[in-house]
């Protein structure tokens, strides 16, 4: 079985910048999907193919992100964590969406609940 890649504070936030443009995209796309879905719930299958194509395009950006070591936790919203060794423990880096930057760690064990604010210098 292959190791997690480990992040360091400074190159989980350079992946997250790179990502930025996915994330958002995959946000744009997530939204039609649900309107659309919205909109042809009960209705003839008009719509169907084009839910079915947003929804491939939804998971090949998921398959995206995933494909530099970050762990996809959420859709909706979308949650992110990037493994890591802080201070010589293994946590998971989280972002949430609306978060301004990479600003929060949890221990792997305490999931989202155990979120705590990373100090300015890490």
């Amino acid at each position: 079985m292959a190791s997690l890649p480990l992040f360091s504070v400074t190159e989980a936030r350079e992946v997250l910048l790179e990502l930025h443009p996915t994330i958002q995209r995959f946000i744009a796309l997530r939204a039609d999907a649900a309107e659309l879905g919205a909109s042809i719930r009960g209705h003839s299958i008009g719509g169907a193919m084009e839910l079915r194509d947003l929804n491939a395009q939804l998971e090949e950006l998921m398959r995206t992100i995933q494909e530099t070591g970050v762990q996809v936790k959420g859709w909706a919203p979308v949650l992110l964590d990037f493994p890591a060794d802080l201070d010589g423990e293994h946590v998971l880096l989280c972002w949430l969406e609306g978060d301004l930057g990479l600003a929060w760690y949890h221990r792997a064990d305490a999931g989202f609940a155990g979120r705590r604010p990373l100090r300015f210098d890490a």
